[in-house]
């Protein structure tokens, strides 16, 4: 693990000593670590959620039945190409 050292104001470095006191983190690192993760995790349920509103938004709804999924199945397993219309 590599190390970053960071200056902060007096009443945040108090904040994580008592994060810390507290109890349910083991070290100020740890604490750190942990709202860096959820940072993260957040900005990445922002990103998914902002995707889904666009295709929500992107034109009519269609059903999404079985007969639907089978087909997006079938067209992943040609490596998500569809399969040409070949006639004999």
């Amino acid at each position: 693990m590599t190390s970053l050292n960071i200056s902060l104001p007096k009443p945040l470095k108090n904040y994580v000593e008592a994060q810390v006191n507290s109890g349910h983190y083991s070290t100020p690192s740890e604490y750190l670590r942990t709202l860096i993760r959820e940072d993260r995790t957040k900005k990445e349920r922002d990103r998914i959620e902002a995707m889904l509103l666009k295709s929500v938004q992107s034109g009519e709804p269609r059903e999404a039945n079985k007969e639907f999924w089978e087909k997006k199945q079938r067209e992943l397993g040609n490596g998500g190409r569809r399969k040409k219309n070949t006639r004999s």
